[in-house]
């Protein structure tokens, strides 16, 4: 959600903080801000909406410092206006904080200091940590003062702070959402998401909760929220910066779409061997006894993760042959889960700071589950807290909405389901080397079904005017229909909902018209006649068919007219055909949000990482 970043070196500091700023844009805000200090004292620059209003505003009145921080803000506490725009200060303008996360107790926390004399200019949670920080600042420097303020603090929060009366500093704190510190040449920085910092530096050390960053000209100390000092490994990010530009793509969201068959590739890379027809999968880290013994698998998301979640639970039970439910992480510790022995919970997050399903992993794990995550960020908080960890390859995604994450995370469920399988025996040595073989051609085939692009634009073509949606599927490719609706929900504005293509009749159908379109999941499998029979049904109705189908099989198209369309795929066995279908779903989402002329990178409301509740 909300960026941060700050700065203490050599180089000019706000080219380096706007920088820092929009290279976060993805992660979705709706104001800006920085804070420049000088000796005289500190400078706030803020305005409400997209970063070039805050240029506007700088330009208008110019303002540097020797050191800074800025924050691009998605309202959760008060309007999205310039006055609730962060930096915060206290009553005096001497202390400044920038903030990811809530503070829950925030109103008592209001009415104790507004009793002690305290003005507050804000609606915001924020504000009442510079206030904090304020009251107890008592000559031990500033990080002497977070500490104490943390005391009183409840929630999940990331914090930067910087003080007029204690110069050259930095504070940050850990406590839920990411807070990444990265390490330069006579230069540091800290930042909410390593994209912020990466064309600086590519040593960086992340922030467990519970921990503190005190920035200075001569370096970083790290210590734990009582002041003892912590000993923290420097990690070197593999990304190459250029990864994270558009690479010549109108919208990031394309270009992640064409990455898609290299992601794919880097996620299968060294995990499979066709000769000995084996799954390598290292940094599990769980004996294969335990593994061995599982009775039960839950699956932990949100939002799309939740989706390649659910084609999880058809992975692993058809291979390994363990049930699996699978949990939205904002509602699994809510109702008191009840957590078998030998049980293992999968947590799955792109960013692996996903408040909702870090908090449901953690639920789990105190209940006496063993648990993995499923993650494309090296070091995040679901990576550090879990037992082991299957990493996807995808490389940063800038997009809002998901597309090289969703299906890199579809090919690590799988290459873990057929782990398990391995593990445990459910298949013989040659149907699991079967397996492997077609795996390892996925990602030729994505890349075939990505050359469909075309094909899809004449399909927004037809139909971007339309109001209503109504995608389905059956058995594993239900829910992708999910994911194919919410894509296009997200990023063009249209209603759509996807459905098990048998429920249409018990709700549904009362919906459809020749106003609606109804995209149709359809691999030759073995439901395609159950589906091709919600189709006719459809089609009886008045409805005009988009149906996504297996390239060479005459038994949709007998059925379609002039008012259907077709969008033929590559074949792949039953159960990889849910990364396949997956693609032209994203096509045509980005297609039709274009001709509406939407954001189609940054879709109103929305963040890249949900890093509150």
């Amino acid at each position: 959600m909300c960026g941060i970043i700050g700065y203490i070196g050599s180089k000019p500091v706000v080219p380096l903080l706007l920088d820092g700023l929009r290279r976060m844009e993805y992660r979705g805000y709706d104001s800006a801000g920085l804070a420049l200090v000088n000796p005289e004292g500190i400078s706030l620059r803020r305005s409400a909406g997209k970063l070039v209003n805050l240029e506007a505003a700088l330009r208008k009145d110019p303002v540097d410092g020797r050191y800074g921080i800025g924050h691009t803000r998605w309202a959760t506490h008060g309007r999205p206006t310039e006055e609730n725009a962060h930096p915060h200060s206290d009553c005096a303008g001497r202390i400044v904080v920038v903030h990811n996360g809530i503070i829950e107790n925030y109103l008592e926390l209001k009415r104790e200091l507004q009793a002690q004399g305290h003005t507050f200019r804000t609606e915001t949670d924020t504000e009442i940590v510079a206030h904090l920080v304020e009251r107890e600042m008592q000559g031990d420097g500033l990080e002497g003062a977070v500490r104490r303020a943390l005391t009183f603090l409840r929630g999940m929060f990331a914090l930067v702070l910087v003080s007029a009366d204690d110069q050259d500093k930095i504070v940050a704190v850990g406590n839920g959402p990411p807070v990444v510190v990265g390490i330069g040449v006579d230069e540091f920085f800290v930042a909410s998401d390593i994209p912020a910092i990466l064309s600086h530096t590519r040593d960086v050390v992340y922030l467990r909760d519970e921990e503190m960053a005190v920035i200075t000209r001569s370096g970083v100390a790290f210590t734990d929220r009582a002041g003892r000092p912590l000993s923290k490994a420097t990690e070197r990010v593999l990304w190459d910066p250029l990864a994270a530009e558009k690479g010549g793509h109108r919208h990031f969201m394309l270009k992640e779409i064409y990455e898609q068959p290299s992601a794919a590739r880097e996620t299968i890379l060294g995990r499979v061997s066709l000769d000995q027809g084996q799954i390598f999968l290292e940094d599990l880290h769980i004996e294969d006894a335990t593994l061995r013994a599982l009775e039960k698998v839950t699956i932990l998301a949100c939002g799309t993760s939740w989706h390649s979640g659910l084609v999880g639970k058809y992975l692993i039970e058809t291979l390994a042959r363990l049930p699996v439910e699978v949990d939205y992480g904002s509602e699994y510790r809510y109702r008191n889960p009840i957590v078998a022995a030998k049980e293992l919970a999968i947590g799955i997050t792109q960013s692996g700071e996903t408040a909702d399903t870090l908090a449901a992993l953690r639920e789990a794990r105190g209940r006496g589950a063993h648990s993995i995550a499923i993650c494309n960020v090296v070091g995040s908080m679901a990576t550090r807290e879990s037992g082991g960890t299957v990493y996807t390859h995808a490389g940063p995604e800038i997009g809002v909405a998901s597309t090289k994450a969703f299906t890199s995370q579809l090919v690590a469920i799988h290459l873990l389901a057929l782990y398990l399988a391995q593990l445990r025996g459910s298949l013989d040595a040659e149907t699991l080397r079967a397996q492997i073989a077609e795996l390892l051609h996925v990602p030729q085939l994505i890349g075939e079904a990505v050359e469909a692009s075309a094909a899809t634009a004449k399909v927004a073509e037809r139909f971007y005017s339309r109001t209503d949606f109504l995608f389905l599927g059956r058995g594993i490719n239900y829910p992708i229909a999910l994911e194919g609706a919410l894509k296009l929900k997200e990023i063009s504005y249209i209603h759509a909902e996807g459905y098990p293509a048998g429920e249409m009749k018990h709700g549904p159908i009362a919906l459809i018209d020749e106003r609606m379109p109804i995209v149709a999941i359809a691999p030759a499998d073995h439901v395609f006649e159950k589906i091709l029979g919600n189709v006719q049904e459809a089609k009886a109705r008045g409805a005009s068919v988009i149906a996504i189908t297996t390239a060479g099989d005459p038994r949709m198209a007998e059925v379609l007219d002039d008012n259907d369309m077709v969008l033929p795929m590559p074949a792949t066995g039953p159960l990889l055909t849910p990364i396949i279908m997956t693609i032209p779903l994203q096509l045509l989402a980005y297609h039709i949000a274009v001709r509406r002329g939407c954001d189609v990178d940054q879709p109103r409301n929305l963040a890249k990482s949900v890093t509150v509740e």
